[in-house]
């Protein structure tokens, strides 16, 4: 019997025990091909890549751990000139954490003790996306919008206002192009400013491309170009979290890349070290950084692993990879070969209604009835039938539940690793539609 607290206890997990490369496989010897990049978009380089792993080796040789309030190290150093090197206009200073969800708090409180240095104490209020998620923590589940997740914790969590998320299949009229649809979702982010007091609102945090609540659902062209104009037009400060779709997952560095726009603040943490170890990142704007400097001299956030150096020696590894001749170009390529297969299988199928993402970041959204856009009865667990079926066919995989409003919808995310070739992906894709028909089969018996 497990002594471990396990996140879904009463489901029965599988050990694993090995990885390689798009492979991971268990205890009992089964394979499974890896089309969730770890399990949580992680894995971005796979499960055996050399040169990471010898650079951890050769870090804990040399030093494992020290307070980055006492020393800073070569790795920690190195990594911060990589990541602002290529980084969006304005970026030019890196924060180290722990995860994702330190990440997005650490930007929040920034964000907080910048205008308390400034003198604008007033601006304390946050906006966030409906359909959204940010981190476990008790901040970015108060500025994320996941329903399953926040509502036992609704009474503790950070009073944060939230408008529509940028959701083009369900929001977008008939007589609406994508621009106009794109424009008009932006200016719900004015009309809150306006509606909760301009000098009150510090930020706005959405996702790039938004990741698991909502099934990676790119921005309508020009959306982030007008959030843009709109956080300038009232002096707030806008938070990009790309901890899921950053760092090359959709074919370019940053997905913000894409947009045309550069954030105050960039979060990261998946693809920052492949999993190989715990680690994330808020990029700041130099701006909010001098500010801080200047006043008070000391942020007042951190954590006692920032910086881990061994964790900062893997990172630096990753993104010299990620960086290097020709990877951008192939994650690009079989992004293309990606989105081709998933329309190829899925875009005639009865129950899929919307194929979407960027890049290597894909989402196949399941519906009862195609032409009315109705989801499956949240009662069916379509979801958890897809995961269980995929992976008895060796496909790791993860179905969403509560697309739509936290309640219902059901939809699959597709993140393999980054190094998956266009076989891999065919073997996933080929699984997944197996998994999905004897899903759909199972809740229509």
């Amino acid at each position: 019997m497990s002594s471990v607290f396990h996140r879904i206890p009463k489901r029965n997990l599988p050990i694993a025990v090995k990885g390689d490369g798009m492979y991971i496989f268990d205890k009992d010897g089964r394979r499974y091909i890896d089309g969730y990049a770890g399990g949580a978009c992680v894995s971005s380089l796979g499960h055996s890549h050399e040169s990471v792993i010898e650079a951890v080796r050769e870090q804990i040789g040399k030093m494992a751990f020290f307070h980055s309030a006492v020393f800073t190290s070569e790795p920690l150093e190195e990594l911060a000139a990589i990541l602002t090197t290529d980084a969006p206009e304005g970026l030019s200073r890196v924060f180290f954490t722990n995860s994702g969800s330190e990440a997005v708090e650490t930007a929040v409180m920034m964000a907080r003790q910048y205008f308390v240095e400034i003198g604008q104490s007033s601006r304390k209020k946050v906006i966030g996306r409906r359909a959204s998620y940010h981190g476990a923590g008790l901040t970015g589940l108060g500025v994320g919008y996941t329903v399953s997740r926040r509502t036992p914790f609704e009474a503790v969590l950070p009073n944060v206002f939230h408008i529509s998320p940028c959701y083009e299949y369900r929001g977008r009229l008939e007589d609406e192009t994508a621009e106009q649809y794109g424009f008009r979702a932006a200016n719900e982010l004015e009309q809150a400013i306006l509606g909760l007091g301009p000098d009150t609102v510090m930020a706005f945090v959405a996702e790039t491309v938004t990741g698991t609540a909502n099934g990676t659902t790119p921005p309508a062209p020009g959306y982030f170009n007008r959030v843009r104009e709109i956080c300038d037009k009232y002096g707030v400060l806008l938070v990009l979290d790309e901890v899921l779709c950053g760092l090359g997952r959709t074919g370019t560095l940053h997905a913000c890349e894409q947009d045309g726009v550069a954030p105050d603040f960039l979060t990261f943490a998946k693809g920052i070290a492949a999993g190989y170890q715990p680690i994330g990142a808020t990029m700041v704007n130099q701006k909010i950084y001098e500010a801080i400097v200047s006043g008070s001299g000391t942020f007042k956030g951190g954590y006692t692993y920032s910086g881990h150096a061994t964790a900062c020696a893997a990172a630096v590894a990753v993104q010299k990879v990620v960086r290097g001749p020709g990877f951008l170009d192939h994650v690009k390529a079989t992004g293309n070969v990606l989105a081709a297969r998933l329309n190829d299988r899925f875009a005639q199928h009865p129950h899929v209604g919307d194929i979407r993402g960027r890049g290597m970041l894909m989402t196949v959204e399941l519906v009862e009835d195609r032409d009315t856009k109705s989801p499956f009865a949240a009662s069916q667990g379509l979801s958890s039938k897809i995961d269980q079926n995929a992976e008895a066919r060796g496909l790791i995989t993860s179905a969403f539940s509560g697309t739509i409003d936290g309640y219902v919808g059901d939809h699959v995310v597709i993140c393999p690793p980054l190094i998956a070739t266009g076989e891999n992906i065919d073997t996933i894709v080929g699984l997944l539609g197996e998994a999905i028909d004897a899903a759909v089969l199972e809740v229509r018996a």
